[in-house]
């Protein structure tokens, strides 16, 4: 049976090496060597993959502009899942990018039917507080989608560029669904390319880190990103050729006065398009870069198509997918940390049926609630987690102990970050709030 990725449903993949196939996401351990520093999650395999994500590392690397760019609904309580996209957030804006955050309060409003009063109030309480306290610099544009003219702006342009069947296909939209939802998905495309705005620095690669249910809306923008150009650059047997899109004869024959300027003396104008003979395969890159300064020059956006980053759910405390809407399966940053030390003990765990059993066969700690814990937010020690992982497979370490460790480590962390969550709201007008 085929994968779903819902974007507002609850989903549980089983297999993500599926993925890879049915949704043509490249797995990330091909990408990981390029990576200086890479963060905890890309080497525990938490993120398993990527689009396009090599022009980002790229960046880094060179030291040239990129982007990092996500957004928050605010429907519910922040846990643990979104405190992951917070993280990647704040790691890739110390790393040299400009870090964009969004409060999806138009998505909130259209899908959930919260209040414009209550998303502002839970966009705040929930989501910013908490970014700024796990670390986001204020040089981040934090932004409520209502209250950004650019943004909307942008997603009326790129609604020009949808039609309802591709919606309708992607998302399973209807002639039941509201027309304020559908607009919503524009506007998170919006969200998505508006860091290459000219305001912003124009076009720059961008990667967006998210939970691969998200997927629908990366795959939409890229398609609308490559909509809104007005060249195509292609290499054809031995000469690059420019496809004018989206581009009058006006345009055309200005993009090739341009590359007559660039020192290409071998160029032919068609009707539609520009064969330069004199450009190599080793140019195409050189080409791509000019036409995208040409084209913000013409009035347009030269979008670089959006990178992703996708990395694995967390298991829910009782089992299943952590879900927002299921109190007693995940720890939100908010809780009370007595409470949430309580839930790490009730947690279902993979261990056995009883102690001699755990003794003579060992734990599955692959398996287990409070180890996933220990491995995606309570250890900081790649050798600690080594050597819990493989007490709990011998049989030498009993769940016990492991859910006493991880229930003080969650209680210290929580009071600890939310401590910083006061000091982060004594700071929100370094971000514009």
């Amino acid at each position: 049976m085929a994968t779903k990725l819902d974007p507002w449903g609850a989903v549980s993949i089983d297999d993500y090496s599926k993925l890879f196939e049915e949704f043509g996401i490249s797995s990330f351990e091909e990408i990981l060597p390029q990576i200086d520093d890479p963060h905890p999650y890309m080497k525990r395999h938490i993120i398993f993959g990527h689009r396009d994500y090599q022009k980002v590392a790229s960046a880094m690397k060179e030291k040239k502009p990129f982007a990092v760019m996500s957004g928050f609904m605010p429907s519910g309580r922040v846990h643990l899942g979104g405190k992951m996209v917070m993280e990647e957030i704040i790691w890739h804006q110390k790393h040299g990018g400009d870090a964009f955050v969004a409060i999806a309060d138009m998505e909130a409003h259209s899908v959930r039917g919260i209040s414009w009063a209550k998303c502002r109030e839970m966009g705040i309480e929930e989501y910013i507080l908490s970014i700024i306290a796990l670390g986001l610099e204020p040089s981040a544009t934090i932004y409520f989608q209502s209250k950004s003219g650019a943004v909307r702006d942008l997603a009326f342009e790129l609604a020009a560029a949808a039609r309802f069947s591709e919606l309708a296909a992607i998302y399973g939209f209807s002639g039941e669904t509201n027309v304020a939802h559908m607009i919503s998905v524009i506007v998170q495309s919006a969200d998505i390319l508006h860091p290459q705005l000219p305001e912003n620095g124009g076009p720059k690669p961008v990667v967006i880190p998210v939970g691969s249910d998200q997927d629908a809306h990366i795959r939409l923008t890229r398609d609308l990103a490559s909509r809104m150009r007005k060249f195509l650059v292609e290499e054809r047997e031995g000469r690059v050729s420019l496809r004018g899109k989206a581009a009058g004869p006006d345009i055309i024959e200005a993009a090739a006065a341009r590359l007559k300027e660039m020192g290409y003396k071998k160029v032919k104008r068609y009707e539609e398009h520009i064969d330069v003979f004199d450009a190599k395969a080793k140019d195409a890159g050189k080409v791509e870069e000019m036409m995208r300064v040409f084209e913000v020059e013409e009035g347009g956006y030269g979008f670089v198509p959006p990178a992703s980053l996708y990395h694995r759910f967390m298991t829910g405390l009782t089992g299943g997918k952590m879900s927002s809407s299921r109190p007693e399966s995940h720890i939100a940053l908010t809780e009370d940390p007595e409470e949430a030390a309580k839930k790490v003990m009730r947690a279902v765990t993979g261990g056995r049926q009883s102690l001699a059993e755990q003794k003579k066969l060992g734990g599955e700690p692959e398996r287990c609630t409070v180890y996933e814990l220990m491995l995606f937010h309570l250890s900081e020690d790649e050798s600690e987690l080594q050597e819990i992982f493989e007490e709990c497979k011998s049989g030498e370490r009993m769940c016990g102990t492991c859910k006493k460790e991880a229930a003080e480590r969650i209680r210290a962390f929580l009071i600890k970050h939310q401590r910083e969550r006061e000091i982060a709201r004594e700071r929100l007008p370094e971000y514009g709030l």
